[in-house]
């Protein structure tokens, strides 16, 4: 018999102190989420702290009846010179062109991280965090990018509204491909 996860027993906005106390859990639940090895979160740890310091950034996290976090979301305001918004700027112009480019890159939220533990998914709480996350942005868009092929996250993407605006893109670095999603907001 298969033991039932503890439910989600609270949302809560986290400051960037807060996550910065929690950050190996929130790493260790990412690369559970992504079934990355191990030494990823090791990897990963600096570019979460980097993404603090941005503009507009923010995060939400779920926890459990046991204080664990079971999903968390973040992101901020997506600019010029940062390392994703260049790369998908690239890969826009590529597949459809300067125009296209500019309609999306321009005033936007990137929707940097989404995830949920394994054993917690399939129960609304991706859902719940991405739209907590997005409620308030000031940005009229919010872009994000997925791996490709068929899986929960895409399913509530497009459940929610988001729209193809890259596909099969490879990021500098990532030999996998990724699908750029994006949607108008508010929600």
């Amino acid at each position: 018999m298969t033991a039932v996860p503890p439910r989600v027993e609270r949302f809560v906005d986290l400051s960037a102190d807060e996550l910065r106390a929690r950050l190996p859990e929130a790493l260790s639940l990412y690369v559970m989420a992504m079934r990355y090895p191990v030494g990823t979160a090791e990897q990963r740890a600096p570019m979460w702290l980097a993404h603090m310091l941005r503009a507009e950034w923010r995060c939400v996290a779920a926890f459990d009846t046991d204080d664990q976090m079971v999903g968390i979301a973040y992101g901020y305001r997506g600019a010029a010179g940062q390392w994703w918004h260049e790369q998908v700027r690239r890969g826009i112009i590529e597949q459809s062109g300067q125009d296209l480019a500019n309609q999306w890159l321009d005033d936007y939220f990137e929707l940097t991280e989404v995830h949920v533990r394994p054993n917690n998914q399939g129960r609304g709480t991706g859902e719940q965090l991405l739209r907590r996350l997005l409620s308030g942005v000031s940005s009229s868009k919010v872009l994000l990018s997925t791996p490709e092929g068929p899986s929960r996250a895409w399913r509530l993407y497009y459940r929610v509204g988001f729209v193809d605006v890259l596909r099969h893109y490879r990021f500098t670095g990532d030999p996998r491909p990724f699908g750029v999603l994006g949607r108008m907001l508010p929600m």
